[in-house]
């Protein structure tokens, strides 16, 4: 049984599908094309976005409606991309082009006061990409059932301690150790990256499985759509985990 803790890659991604000519099927070498298409998308609307941050003298204000408009139009549009496989060549598009919005506004604020630090943040993100496929391609890191069992198990733990972190931030109680500098927060944060990390192989594995079985033309697009799920959650923690290094 495959599975990603991926949310847009899950057990079932595939299924429900009849047989279809080989003309229609997925391929990977259409997966790398439509997912640099998406990244494409993405850097135009970051480069907007870093655009009016600089513009307006390194004002956060300037931004931040751009970025709670790529967070939340990014959410809705990744929901209903996960629900709707079918509709992916259209919401895989927009959504990039949302997560642009956000990603733009951050590291811009990221820049302004760590310089530097986005292009390393993008180095190393594209450098664990391809770091991971070359370990999965070689046969180094091996996808078996216990090995998905822990990411999935992991990304899951991650995800509860934002969201309890968040919660929490209401009342008052904030949880230091994730955004600031100690010892404890760069841990934690080169834990999260590494999980991050080891999504990507669970992807690469789940999208060959995805050609393996003749999947639809538009599950290119669906797939492309999960590889930005991942690489942007990599990109903002390496955003983290920088920034608490350069801080101390």
């Amino acid at each position: 049984m495959m599975r990603s803790s991926n949310p847009a890659l899950q057990t079932g991604t595939f299924s429900g599908y009849g047989y279809v000519s080989d003309a229609e099927t997925m391929t990977s070498q259409g997966v790398v094309a439509k997912t640099g298409l998406l990244l494409l998308f993405t850097m135009l609307t970051a480069g907007w976005t870093w655009a009016q941050f600089y513009r307006a003298g390194g004002d956060p204000a300037a931004v931040s409606g751009w970025m709670m408009l790529g967070l939340f139009g990014g959410f809705i549009l990744a929901m209903v991309t996960i629900f709707k496989k079918e509709w992916a060549p259209v919401t895989a598009s927009f959504y990039a082009l949302c997560e642009g919005f956000f990603i733009g506004g951050i590291s811009s604020i990221f820049e302004a006061r760590f310089p530097g630090i986005v292009i390393q943040a993008a180095s190393l993100t594209f450098g664990t990409l391809f770091a991971m496929l070359v370990l999965y391609r070689s046969g180094y890191i091996r996808v078996t059932e216990s090995f998905k069992m822990g990411i999935v198990a992991a990304t899951g733990g991650i995800a509860l301690v934002y969201f309890a972190a968040i919660i929490l931030s209401f009342f008052g109680v904030h949880a230091s150790f994730i955004y600031q500098g100690g010892i404890l927060g760069i841990g934690f944060s080169l834990f999260v990256v590494a999980i991050a990390a080891l999504n990507l192989v669970l992807d690469f594995d789940l999208i060959d499985n995805g050609v393996r079985r003749g999947a639809p033309k538009f599950m290119e697009w669906y797939c492309s759509f999960a590889l930005m799920v991942t690489l942007i959650w990599l990109y903002i923690e390496f955003l983290r985990l920088l920034s608490k290094v350069r801080s101390r």
